[in-house]
């Protein structure tokens, strides 16, 4: 049962994401939602995705404030032959993620800023559990098979889980961009990055079937060990007077009161050796004396048996009693940023970016820990890997123009630690993305815009587990862009994502058996931008 609880423990771990990186959101405006190709950007939301970009846009004060609702579906199939259930789903719903941006720009200096949840952002909750956590629960019950000795035969188990974690990592970025010539301009700043986790969970009600009637497991166990200690006690009693019984004849043997080859008529003997199974037909005194130290013997090693069957129950029991865990994690992150902006013709843009590693650690700041796995004040490593982000938007027409993106995660960089299995969360390659997208201006004030980007997760399976896994993805997005007023423009977008399954397998040969591993997203956002010329 210790392996139960440090599952649930991992469990906690879980980090939320909903597009970019292992850990990092890259959905930071909704221009992005609704062409998902931003890292040649040149409006208010290149503070984040090419913040040397910014001295593009008018001398002035801009501001833009964004939000996002995000709906994700984790789905987890199991083929373990002892669940209850074959299909897991978890919920997550962010249905606030702001960004704030603003900018200041005077001819060839521009200060920028922005807020925004970098990482996480919602709150994942399983409402039945994870496979890894209800199989420490379903492995017990064939173990519990033994217990048809002390008359009892358990058939299934029932219990109630439901687990409930937050994460949001905000972004608190400022910086400068200075304007060198009209071909290149260069961005330094930093971002700030406050960040919380919150695991709240419980698991309460763990019941069995016990010939044909459902109880409760905690009383139960506790019952079967009282059965189990007192039948202990019987055995071992019945093993010293059998002894005794043994020493008695033995000696009257060894001191001619009676004769060893006559046939056994003690009838004291006789009853308690036919009440163990014993046949007193034909046994001599002799005889009598080695059935009578074999079965103390076997009663002997019953009860020992029986004592350590009634311990472990008791521990069991224990165990299966109702749990909860109610902790805070928070920390907190610096990322130096630098950004480089190259115009080498007028209908020609390119952006490149770089986000240094982020050194962050968490502190448990704990309320309720009954697992016994998150010691108040415990530090632990969460660090956000280093991002190279490259972009080019070309304008074929006033009308129409396209961007590209990459963006490099260098998730190899970064210590990502066991999964819940004990199996180091190695990385195989470093995540990338590729994104394209176009706009189309219908009139001076109208624009529509659609979008495809692709992501090459790089983990490998040893990385993954149900509670915290990383997939290829594919997603689409569009929307439109309206200045509904010279000084006002109006963005709305939608995104959705489909990941790629992916599978894991446990065990070897006949008892191998796989998980599967999926996820979806919707994405909505509406954002709008003012700017004092």
């Amino acid at each position: 049962m210790k392996k139960l609880f440090l599952a649930v423990a991992f469990f906690m771990l879980v980090h939320v994401a909903f597009a970019g990186g292992i850990l990092t959101n890259s959905n930071q405006s909704v221009q992005f939602l609704r062409m998902l190709s931003r890292n040649a950007s040149t409006q208010i939301d290149a503070v984040y995705f090419n913040p040397a970009g910014v001295i593009k846009l008018e001398n002035g004060l801009h501001f833009a404030v964004h939000n996002q609702s995000i709906f994700q579906t984790r789905t987890i199939k199991s083929e373990y032959p002892y669940l209850n259930n074959d299909t897991y789903e978890g919920k997550i719903t962010a249905p606030f993620f702001p960004d704030l941006f603003a900018v200041y720009k005077k001819d060839k200096l521009a200060l920028s800023f922005m807020v925004g949840p970098v990482g996480g952002g919602g709150g994942a909750k399983y409402e039945t559990g994870l496979p890894s956590f209800e199989k420490q629960i379903s492995q017990l019950v064939p173990g519990l098979a033994g217990l048809s000795k002390l008359g009892f035969n358990v058939s299934e188990y029932a219990v109630d889980i439901s687990f409930e974690g937050t994460s949001v990592f905000w972004g608190i970025q400022a910086g400068a961009t200075y304007e060198f010539s009209e071909v290149f301009s260069a961005f330094g700043g930093v971002r700030y990055m406050p960040s919380t986790n919150t695991y709240k969970g419980s698991m309460k009600n763990i019941s069995l079937n016990v010939n044909g009637e459902v109880t409760s497991a905690q009383t139960f166990l506790n019952g079967a060990s009282s059965t189990a200690t007192t039948l202990a006690t019987q055995a071992s009693g019945a093993s010293t007077q059998l002894n005794g019984a043994k020493t008695n004849l033995q000696n009257a043997i060894t001191a001619n009161l009676i004769n060893g080859s006559d046939p056994l008529t003690d009838p004291t003997i006789i009853g308690a050796l036919q009440q163990f199974g014993v046949s007193t037909t034909g046994l001599t005194n002799t005889m009598a004396v080695g059935a009578l130290g074999q079965v103390a013997t076997t009663l002997s090693n019953t009860s020992a048996e029986l004592t350590t069957t009634a311990a472990t129950l008791a521990g069991t029991a224990t165990q299966m009693g109702d749990k909860e865990v109610d902790v805070k994690q928070t920390g907190a992150g610096i990322t130096p940023i630098l950004g480089v902006n190259i115009s080498p013709a007028e209908n020609l843009n390119i952006g490149l970016r770089y986000e240094f590693k982020t050194k962050l650690t968490l502190e448990n700041e704990t309320e309720i820990d009954q697992l016994g796995m998150f010691p108040d004040g415990q530090k632990t490593s969460s660090d956000i890997p280093a991002i190279l982000a490259a972009g080019v938007d070309y304008k074929f027409t006033d009308g129409f123009n396209a961007q590209l993106s990459f963006t490099n995660y260098f998730d190899k960089d970064v210590d990502w630690g066991n999964n819940i299995y004990g199996q180091k969360r190695t990385i195989d390659k470093n995540y990338w993305e590729l994104a394209l997208g176009v706009q189309f201006n219908l009139t001076d004030n109208f624009a529509l815009s659609v979008g495809y980007l692709h992501s090459d997760t790089g983990v490998s399976e040893d990385y993954q587990s149900d509670f915290s896994y990383s997939n290829d993805s594919n997603s689409g997005g569009f929307g439109f862009e309206w200045k509904f007023a010279e000084r006002f423009t109006l963005d709305a977008g939608v995104m959705y994502t489909k990941y790629i399954d992916s599978e894991k397998t446990f065990g070897e040969g006949t008892s191998a058996y796989k998980e599967t591993y999926g996820k979806e997203n919707i994405l909505f956002g509406l954002g709008i931008s003012y700017s004092i010329f």
